[in-house]
């Protein structure tokens, strides 16, 4: 029994190892596509949010909407391009968090949970993917890391 708990234990160790330096990439990059997407969509089309602003969740219900589309724009791509390669993870993190929820409330809520009627499923998937980036950062493998490590605050 110990030759094989001791199997399992080193095992485990390596994959915590692995874990440390590309558990949390997935989730950057699947975010990072997604919220790309939108961005470019946004950069690319016109200005809709005047058409929801009445649905917005106070104080971005006051802010006019061009302002709006172009935070909204540049958060994505921004937050994106940053996500793919780990740079101030957790900053962009909680825009797209924040961005996330409005979306949720003003746009998907009212469709209920369903992804085909525009309804709050990927929303929600979206935030819950960003909490641990929030939480955690970026893993080892991001230049959030390799800056702390340089510095010496790991």
């Amino acid at each position: 029994m110990t030759v094989i708990s001791s199997w399992a234990a080193r095992g485990l160790n390596a994959l915590d190892q692995a874990g440390s330096w590309v558990g949390l990439l997935g989730i950057r990059l699947l975010l990072a596509y997604e919220f790309g997407i939108a961005g470019l969509e946004k950069f690319n089309n016109e200005n809709w949010f005047a058409d929801i602003q009445g649905d917005f969740p106070f104080p971005f219900s006051v802010v006019p909407v061009d302002v709006s589309w172009f935070l909204a724009t540049w958060t994505e791509l921004l937050g994106a391009a940053a996500l793919v390669i780990g740079l101030g993870t957790r900053f962009w993190a909680v825009g797209l968090l924040i961005l996330d929820i409005v979306a949720w409330v003003s746009v998907h809520a009212a469709h209920g949970y369903n992804v085909c009627d525009n309804g709050y499923k990927l929303p929600l998937m979206y935030a819950l993917m960003l909490v641990p980036l929030v939480l955690s950062g970026p893993g080892r493998l991001s230049l959030d890391h390799l800056i702390r490590t340089r510095t010496g605050r790991v």
